[in-house]
This record gives C-alpha cells, structure tokens and sequence, in this order.
C-alpha cells in the first residue's frame, strides 16, 4: 500500500510542520495507517525547540511527487507554495486557515478551511468532532503551532477559538501557557546563525495575483535593530532572489513580537507597498506600527493595490 503524504508549504513555519505531524496522527487513529507527514524545507529553531521539548521527530524532507500519488495539504492550497510535481499528483484533504487561490480538483475532495489564527486550531476541531481523544505531546504540537501563528494569541489574526483552543491544550499538555509560549518564540527569534538568504527564506511565501509575482518572508526577532545592522546584505540577497525568481516585488517583514510591530524591507515595485500600507519607503524601508500578519494584513492589502 503506497504512502498518503501530507504536508505543509515550502520554507516551513511551525504551523505547516507540526499539522502535518497531527494530521498524520489524526488520520492513523482514523484508520489511514498508510498516512505520513513530511517537510518541504529545513526545520527552523522555533520548530526544533518544540519537537525537542515534546520529544518528537521532525518529518523527512519530500523534494517532489510523482504523477497519481495520493496527498494531503496542511497550512496551505496554493500550488505555487507547494511541492514539485503537486499539478499531477492527487489531492484527497486540504485543512487551511489561508485565502482559497488558484485551487482546483478533478474530483470532490475534503476540503476543509476556517477563518482562524492557525491551522492547528482547525485540527483541534477535527479531533473534536471526531471524538479523538488528544494525548499530551499531539496537544503539545497543536499549542505550540496555535502560539507560533498568534505571536501568543497577540496578532490580528487570532479569533476566540484559537484562545478557547489554546487554553485547552495547554492543560493537556500540561505546560502553562505563557510560559511555554514566550520560551518557544524566544528560541524562534534568534537569528544569530543564519545568513542573509537564509534570513529571507526562513518563512517566505511566494503569490501570484493578476500578473504580478510578489514574495513576502517574514522572521521574528526581539530587536529590529539588530537585524538592521545587517540591511545592506539582506537587501543584496533580496535582489538576488528577484533576479532568480523572476520576481516583480519581495516584502521582508522584521517583526517585533515583544512589541508587535514590523519594520519592512520592499525591492521591486515599491509603489505596490507604500500604497498597501499607505506609507513612503526611505532607503527601501519603513517602520509600521501593529503590522505583525502576513495573511491579514500583508497579503490582502497588496493583493487590493494589484486589484
């Protein structure tokens, strides 16, 4: 019996990498013995603090699928953001928490998508309606993917059930909260050993809306200063990925999540971001208050600049 694969988007957050670990769990206790998750990308230290704290394995890497294979999608739905060879392969779930773009099957699937701060919260409900019972290290991977996309249930994005969600799995996974929380961002957040690509491919997504092709990255870090230090590098590695990537605009977002603010970096079309977020870029840069989400706030603001 061939493998169901299940994963998440490239350049992996912890989101994508833990529900692909859950979904895996879910499916197995369902009776899909034949599912396992995988990673398109290297596990960042955010992720591995949490599989080191729950004592798990991080998925094997999956570099392309073949034509037919059966696959299910977490975190995600748009190709482009996806595996190599997913065009032929043959999508049986999604489970996502993002804007539903250029997606279509050739037969009815389980397509499943909530309007909340994580897919893991989605996977909560999941197991709730489906009467699994969540054991301490999957309700550990869940907590720790819902406060990874909530910045710790701060960003915009989060809604009541990922709260409800959070409080709930924290007490079976019997770790508190806060705590736990700002440990894991924390190990998230130091960069010290990443060089200025690999800076930019930490979590970056690619988009496509009518006609223009534009990437948003964004890390997490608990001084945009210290990050600055290093702008003249980073934006060389940026204009190389644009050059690469035939790109027409790259967004790299340097987000405080002590203070939940962002400073950006924008290359290419800059007249596309300083209308999204209504600001000037001096030196290719600007400082926006509150700017912590890339699916809420990012994304939608230069997708209606694009229109």
């Amino acid at each position: 019996m061939k493998e169901i694969y299940i994963f998440g988007h490239k350049n992996p957050d912890t989101d994508s990498i833990l529900s692909a670990l859950v979904l895996e769990a879910i499916e197995k206790t369902m009776g899909v013995k034949n599912a396992k998750a995988y990673r398109l990308g290297e596990i960042n230290k955010e992720t591995k603090y949490v599989l080191d704290y729950f004592g798990v394995k991080p998925p094997e890497f999956l570099e392309k699928v073949e034509e037919g294979r059966e696959v299910m999608l977490v975190d995600h739905n748009e190709f482009s953001q996806s595996v190599e060879g997913i065009e032929n392969a043959k999508v049986i779930r999604v489970v996502d928490h993002h804007k539903i773009a250029n997606f279509a099957t050739n037969e009815p699937i389980f397509f499943l998508a909530m309007p909340v701060g994580a897919t893991a919260t989605i996977l909560r409900e999941m197991c709730k309606v489906s009467g699994i019972r969540m054991d301490k290290v999957t309700a550990g991977l869940m907590l720790s993917a819902i406060i990874s996309d909530t910045l710790l249930l701060k960003s915009p994005t989060t809604t009541d059930k990922d709260r409800e969600a959070a409080e709930e799995l924290a007490e079976i996974a019997e770790v508190d909260l806060n705590h736990y929380g700002l440990g894991m961002l924390r190990a998230g957040a130091d960069l010290s050993e990443y060089s200025p690509m690999e800076l930019i491919n930490i979590d970056s997504k690619p988009f496509l809306t009518n006609g223009v092709k534009y990437q948003v990255a964004q890390i997490n870090t608990v001084s945009i200063e210290d990050v600055l230090k290093d702008k003249e590098a980073i934006e060389e590695a940026i204009n190389q990925y644009i050059k690469e990537n035939n790109l027409d605009l790259f967004v790299f977002m340097i987000t405080d999540i002590i203070e939940n603010n962002s400073q950006i970096i924008v290359l290419g079309k800059q007249d596309i971001a300083e209308k999204a977020f209504n600001t000037k870029l001096e030196e290719n840069t600007a400082f926006i208050s509150g700017l912590v989400s890339r699916k809420k706030q990012v994304v939608p603001a230069i997708d209606k600049v694009i229109g």
